[in-house]
């Protein structure tokens, strides 16, 4: 029988009724489509919704049902957040667009309130789902629910006249009516009170309680003592002993209710007639928005279904390049009792030939394929696991269970070869063929005759094809053509029971004699059946006994063997981080060498220039000059060896360290953007001259010129103030500027260097106002110097900040210091984890993040990498 994916005539006009398909919604009903569509609609938020989704069918094209999948995942993503629900109730309202925009025509007032409760719902959703689409990766989401047009002005019409209930508000055309109706209430309530007081009238009366007919109050007066009241007789009781009048002072001031009310329903219909003109100018928008927030609620409901049934929504392909693909496929009306079932078709292999013993699951799991088909082209998620590819379908064809026609004096067999008949002549490549129990019903031999040249015609115009049977010569069949792959229904010998498991690649027995057996079948009759089995056969069942044990021992050793392989590529992994430790230590090392080298340096420098100075001042000969020249050069260059060492070593590990990290994150599945910039960022911050040109400075000076060198800071130290806290000086060797704050012990004093504070003896201390001739004519090394060690973890960027377990304030010092050692080490891209808790310190992040001039973005992570619970921060 034929499912038809497409909405176009599938035949010409020259075939006949009989030779056409059955309805499509006889197969989907046999194949419990249409039971699970209905379970999937009660998840919808309106009942319109319900209605809409329950009218979808299986579409032909991709392009058409692809995007209802990346509504759903969309959708999946935003239950996932726990959000509120985006969408809410409301009541029918498509029926009421035709009112809007005919002239004279009128809403009622539950029609008027539909179309407000209607405004509510859309509202709500384009600001919860845009609201969403700022944290969330929700694209075609934001982008419907930007297009929902502008309903707050039709809202707020409608919410003028009537309450949230469905009442008429106390509008100032209607008060003056409600009140005259008040007071006439009042009046007639005062008349039955006067009259029920009257002794001669109570004495009269069946009941002391007024009672109302017709909208009017009477009194129950007795037939005998009906002259005691004067008024109008409205009804007789049945017995005759009761007469029912209107007092005569009554009567008046209900014929003035009847007319009061009758004019407050006047007044209230032109205010109706008024407002319905009003909303026909929002004809369109409500049709618009109606229709986006149908297709809203009906994927949103397949989100909820596949969340409850632990599914996807299927990744499309195309048949030809890759073949299709299902894991863990669980059939959907089973629930809890279904037992998952991998298929994993190859390239190529064109037909599927399952076998099995009876009552093994071959025709649920045929069943499974089709439905999953079905529910994939529809826009719904499967009961399957991640990975699971399906491709498009035109067509699906099924022959599925034992059928027989009375009326039409068809066997089991003939049944089969009509609809095998249809499908044959309307199968095509992009057709899904389902056939259970191929060839059955007839003689084996020419029923497997048939089945195999079945296949081959089917084979021939590309048709994807699954087949069930237990004929032994199909499996050969499988085996020996190209484009076909053998599967089986896993069996215990042990238990004789199926496991309901499905075997790719290894064909089944049928296991009849040990279910026969184990059914109560006598013994005798079992080796008697044995006795038939030729030789040949029994040799093919042992065969495919020997290739089911060898299939398991093959997939034991495959999962061991990947086991093997995570131990040692997680080993590997450790020993490359402890290469890099211990080459991070020489580094350190390598690093406190240059420093002493540096101070060296500096030293000896100080030296010379006193040497040369005495020199200048005593005898002076070129030989002198040219050894001391010699000597500040040669020791210049072996320092500036070292340096260049050293700096091609640290490129060579941050190169090492950078790779290891790339491989690092392959192994675990994580993202690092913006590697490379990292790679470079985090080579030393230091921008320095090289000692030869620093050390050009120690030049002899010129006798004249050293003395006057000598006068000028004699007389300049004399007019050197104290320092004090607030000073501008020149700190350091490195003279960076900075800001003196107080004096410690032993001669110290805590500068500040902009977010940085440093402990800096006061003899290297320079106020900024004598430092100005020597900062022109002086190079020097500028160095930013983050702990004491020069080295220290602390002082590092981290790529990921976690703040879980600290309080507020230690969390927040911990953020201001990445923030500082991210500026200092040019590090742009990192992660703070925080967590969700009550979302306190997610706020405290969030609103220091928003505020700090140097972050460029900064948003929460994807679903599965944390979610609000985790935040990336990009800086400038």
């Amino acid at each position: 029988i034929l499912y038809s994916l497409t909405m176009e005539e599938e035949f010409t006009s020259t075939q006949t009724e009989q030779n056409k398909p059955a309805p499509f919604s006889r197969i989907a009903e046999e194949l419990d489509f249409y039971r699970i569509r209905e379970s999937i609609s009660h998840l919808c938020s309106s009942e319109e919704g319900q209605l809409f989704l329950n009218s979808r069918e299986p579409l032909s094209s991709v392009n058409e049902y692809s995007p209802l999948k990346e509504f759903g995942r969309e959708w999946n993503s935003y239950l996932h957040e726990g959000r509120r629900n985006a969408i809410s109730s409301w009541p029918p309202v498509k029926d009421y667009f035709k009112i809007l925009g005919v002239e004279g025509a009128q809403l009622l007032q539950e029609q008027i309130l539909s179309l407000g409760l209607f405004c509510d719902s859309v509202i709500a959703c384009k600001e919860s789902l845009i609201q969403a689409g700022e944290s969330l990766n929700t694209p075609h989401l934001t982008e419907e629910a930007s297009s929902l047009p502008e309903l707050n002005e039709a809202q707020r019409l409608i919410f003028q006249v009537l309450t949230h209930e469905g009442e008429v508000k106390d509008l100032p055309s209607l008060r003056e009516i409600r009140a005259r109706i008040a007071s006439l209430h009042k009046e007639i309530e005062n008349a039955m009170r006067r009259h029920l007081a009257d002794a001669n009238v109570s004495q009269a009366l069946q009941s002391a309680v007024p009672a109302l007919r017709a909208g009017r109050e009477l009194l129950a007066v007795r037939s005998d003592r009906r002259g005691a009241v004067n008024g109008i007789v409205h009804e007789v009781s049945p017995s005759g002993q009761t007469v029912y009048i209107e007092p005569d002072d009554v009567v008046r001031a209900n014929n003035e209710l009847v007319q009061e009310e009758f004019a407050l329903q006047q007044e209230i219909r032109k205010i109706f007639l008024e407002l319905t003109e009003k909303l026909s100018a929002f004809k369109s928008d409500f049709e618009n928005a109606h229709r986006t927030m149908l297709l809203l609620d009906s994927t949103m409901a397949a989100a909820k279904w596949q969340k409850e049934t632990e599914g996807i929504f299927a990744e499309d392909i195309e048949r030809e390049k890759e073949a299709p693909v299902i894991l863990g496929a669980r059939h959907p009306l089973l629930g809890k009792k279904a037992v998952p079932v991998d298929i994993k078709f190859m390239e190529g292999k064109n037909v599927l030939i399952i076998t099995g013993p009876n009552t093994g699951g071959k025709t649920v799991t045929l069943k499974t394929i089709a439905l999953f088909a079905l529910l994939n082209q529809a826009g719904f998620p499967i009961p399957a696991l991640e990975g699971t590819k399906l491709p498009c379908f035109g067509s699906i064809f099924a022959d599925i269970g034992d059928e027989q026609s009375i009326d039409q004096s068809l066997s089991t067999f003939s049944a089969h070869m009509k609809k095998t008949g249809e499908m044959l002549l309307h199968a095509d490549e992009k057709s899904l063929i389902l056939l259970d129990e191929l060839g059955s019903g007839t003689d084996p031999q020419e029923g497997g005759a048939l089945a195999m040249a079945t296949l081959d015609t089917l084979i021939n115009k590309g048709s994807f094809v699954i087949v069930t049977t237990h004929h032994g010569i199909l499996k050969n069949y499988g085996y020996t053509n190209e484009k076909c792959i053998n599967a089986s229904v896993e069996f215990n010998s042990n238990t004789l029971k199926p496991t309901y498991r499905l075997l790719m690649g290894v064909p089944g027995e049928s296991h009849a004699l040990e279910i026969a057996s184990h059914s109560g079948i006598p013994q005798a009759v079992i080796e008697k059946a044995r006795g038939y089995i030729t030789n040949q056969q029994a040799d093919v069942s042992t065969l495919i006994t020997g290739l089911t044990k060898k299939h398991e021992e093959a997939d034991s050793l495959l999962k061991e063997t990947k086991s093997q392989a995570e131990k040692i590529s997680a080993k590997e992994l450790k020993l490359k981080e402890r290469e890099l430790e211990l080459k991070e230590k020489e580094l350190t090392l390598k690093e406190i060498e240059r420093t002493n080298s540096s101070a060296f340096l500096s030293e000896t420098r100080s030296k010379l220039e006193n040497l040369v100075r005495v020199l200048r001042e005593g005898e002076i000969t070129k030989e002198k000059t040219t050894g001391v020249k010699n000597f500040i050069q040669e020791f210049e260059e072996q320092v500036e060896k070292k340096e260049n060492e050293l700096e091609v070593f640290r490129e060579k590990l941050l190169s090492e360290k950078d790779s290891l990290a790339k491989e690092v994150i392959a192994q675990n599945g994580m993202r690092l953007s913006q590697s490379k910039s990292h790679s470079k960022n985090s080579k030393k911050t230091k921008a320095r001259t090289s000692n030869k040109e620093a050390l050009k400075n120690a030049e002899p000076l010129a006798p004249r010129e050293l003395k006057s060198a000598e006068k000028k800071e004699k007389k300049e130290a004399l007019e050197i103030k104290p320092f004090e806290s607030g000073m501008e000086v020149l700190a350091g060797r490195e003279k960076r500027k900075g800001t003196l704050i107080q004096k410690t012990r032993g001669g110290q004093w805590l500068v500040q260097f902009g977010s940085l504070k440093m402990s800096v003896p006061e003899s290297q201390l320079m106020r900024v106002k004598d430092s100005n001739e020597k900062a022109k004519t002086k190079n020097a090394d500028v160095e930013i110097i983050l702990s004491k060690s020069g080295n220290s973890e602390n002082d590092r960027p981290k790529f990921e900040l976690r703040l879980l377990g600290m309080r507020m304030e230690e969390a927040m010092k911990a953020v201001m210091h990445q923030m500082d050692v991210c500026a200092l080490t040019n590090f742009k891209n990192f992660s703070i984890i925080h967590g969700k808790g009550n979302g306190v310190l997610q706020q405290a992040v969030h609103d220091y993040l928003s505020h700090y001039p140097g972050v460029k973005d900064f948003h929460f992570a994807s679903p599965e990498d944390g979610g609000s619970g985790k935040t990336y921060v990009t800086l400038f």
